[in-house]
This record gives C-alpha cells, structure tokens and sequence, in this order.
C-alpha cells in the first residue's frame, strides 16, 4: 500500500495535504481498498464552514456507506468536480486525481495533531 511521506493522516483514515493555511484532504489507499470499488462520491458542503471531525460528506461503494469525517476545522472552498463523473478515481489514484475536498483552514494548528506518515502505518500495519 501507498502512504506518502508528506501527509498526515487521521484514525478515520483520511489524508491531508496542507498547503499554507489550504488543506486538501481525500482517503488513504487503505480505505479504498477496504471499501472496495467505489461508485458514488456525495459531497455537498461545498461553501460550509465546519468544525473538525464534523461529516463534510459520504463514499458509496459497492457493500457499504462511509462518513467521510472533516480533519481539520474551516471553510470548504472547492469540491472535486471530477467524483460526479469518476468516482472510481478514488480507488485508482487516492491521492491524486481522486482527492475530495480542500479546505481553507480556521485553525491550521490542528494539523499538528494529526498523525504523521510513521504513525499512520504503525496504526494500519
């Protein structure tokens, strides 16, 4: 499995991509495998401000229904156009193509709690 070195991650197994005070966030490759093939993608805060750990939206696969949990606290300011269209990005390519959110952050020291690349994979094994 794939877990790039320059994220940080959370126990619900979201990733986050912090850029100055923007986070783009999507599910680790352990979730989609976990999931299984993923056919819908319904996300619908674009505009909302939301607190961390809130539900900014849902992941359809095939055998079950996923909360995807907000990590950090702030604005969402894009929503990735392509899930409509692609959902199956988020199987192919998690941290690329198939990201789901970015968020302009209210409070960018939360990332500081989240966990690092070591202690994502200590936590998955």
């Amino acid at each position: 499995m794939n877990f790039p070195d320059n994220l940080k991650y959370t126990k619900d197994h979201e990733w986050v991509l912090v850029d100055g005070d923007v986070a783009t966030i999507g599910v680790t490759d352990f979730a989609q495998g976990e999931l299984g093939d993923i056919v819908f993608v319904d996300i619908s805060s674009q505009g909302d401000t939301l607190a961390a750990h809130e539900v900014f939206g849902t992941v359809e696969a095939v055998k079950t229904v996923s909360d995807l949990y907000m990590p950090v606290s702030g604005e969402v300011i894009e929503v990735n156009a392509n899930m409509d269209a692609s959902p199956e990005s988020v199987n192919s390519d998690p941290y690329g193509d198939g990201w789901m959110v970015k968020v302009k952050m209210s409070n960018p020291s939360e990332v500081d709690g989240l966990m690092s690349h070591a202690d994502y994979v200590a936590m998955v094994g």
